[in-house]
Order: structure tokens, then C-alpha cells, then sequence
């Protein structure tokens, strides 16, 4: 298992979404490892990004350096966990949103409070709440030598690529990478404020 490089992501969001797909979030600390399944892409220029036509004190992250934590709180509930890609000073990330566990089981199950095996990782906030994420692990330096870090095992899946999911806005683009026929992979909603599918 080797650590991913600064260099893997200083690349457009959509390059480096697709490429995390098999790769491994790790945080040693706890002994948890796990093999994303299912990223999505987002950039400053799409209206579905936290980094959308400014930056502010909480999406300061996503522009950059590349390889950092954007931990943010969605819906006042589940902490989720983007890395930061591109150059420094652009607004893009890549949203991890699904994974199969592989290490450190007790830990996982524990903080997801006896969820189904199927549902530990499934879904950014339960992936976030399951390696015990807050608004602290942002800005983090995922590239430093931390505790939460991204690796490579030599594993490359088959990816698919779709439409991201509950997004109302730029809703048809296709940014949401995953592994076909994983059963860790979270439900495609499309968002009831999107408009009609072309």
C-alpha cells in the first residue's frame, strides 16, 4: 500500500474522481481501511459546488493546495469528507461517497450504531460519521504524513460514470464515478428540484 502523492491530485477534479475509485482511504489510527467505490466531481465553474462563484472561510479548502480535507456538514447532520484536486487557488474536489470496509470492522460498526454491513459506508455522511469525522479534519493535509490519508494497492476496477446524485443543479452532468455492480455503491436519486432528465 503506498500513499497517494501531492501529484495525483493536481488534476481536474473529473480525472482524479474517476481514478479514486479502488484506490484506499485509510486512517491509521483507528485501523480502518476501506476501497472507494463511488467518488463525484465538483468545480468552482458548476453550480452544484460548495465552491461556486466565490470562496468563503468554510470552502477555503477546495481551493487548494490539491490533497487536502474539505469536511463540511450536510443538512446540519453528517460530516462528509472531499479532497481538494486541481491547482492552488481553484475551487474543485472530489466528494467520496461510498466504500467497502476492509479494516478495522469493530470501529466502524461501532460508531455506525449497528447498521447493517451493507449501509457502514454507503452514502458520504455515513462513510464520514463511520471514520469519525468532524469540521476539524478540514483543511487537513492529506498528502503530510497524517493519521487520514488516500493509497494505491494496484487495484483498478471497472469504473462507471453517471449523473451525481440529489443535485438540483447541474444535475445531468456526468461527474459520479463508481465501481458497476458494488454492492456498497449508494442508491442513483435524482433530486425532485432537478429539472425533467433530457
Amino acid at each position: 500500500m503506498r500513499r497517494l502523492e501531492r501529484a495525483f491530485f493536481a488534476r481536474a477534479a473529473v480525472d482524479v474522481g474517476r481514478d479514486l475509485v479502488g484506490r484506499l482511504l485509510v486512517r491509521d489510527d483507528d485501523g480502518i481501511v476501506a476501497r472507494l467505490v463511488e467518488t463525484e466531481a465538483y468545480h468552482q465553474d458548476d453550480p452544484a459546488s460548495h465552491a461556486y462563484q466565490r470562496r468563503t472561510a468554510r470552502n477555503a479548502p477546495l481551493y487548494g493546495p490539491p490533497g487536502h480535507a474539505y469536511v463540511y456538514l450536510n443538512y446540519g447532520i453528517h460530516w462528509c469528507l472531499n479532497v481538494s484536486t486541481g491547482v492552488d487557488g481553484v475551487g474543485e474536489g472530489c466528494l467520496l461517497r461510498a466504500a467497502e470496509p476492509l479494516d478495522g470492522l469493530a470501529t466502524v460498526r461501532a460508531r455506525r450504531g449497528g447498521a447493517a454491513d451493507r449501509d457502514l459506508l454507503r452514502g458520504p455522511g455515513r462513510l464520514g460519521q463511520a471514520y469519525g469525522l468532524d469540521g476539524s479534519w478540514s483543511g487537513r493535509d492529506l498528502c503530510a504524513g497524517g493519521p487520514l490519508f488516500l493509497a494505491d494497492d494496484g487495484v483498478r476496477p471497472e469504473v462507471a460514470t453517471g449523473p451525481r446524485v440529489g443535485v438540483s443543479r447541474a444535475a445531468d452532468l456526468p461527474w459520479r464515478f463508481w465501481i458497476p455492480g458494488s454492492r456498497w455503491v449508494s442508491s442513483y436519486k435524482r433530486s425532485p428540484r432537478a429539472p425533467a432528465a433530457p
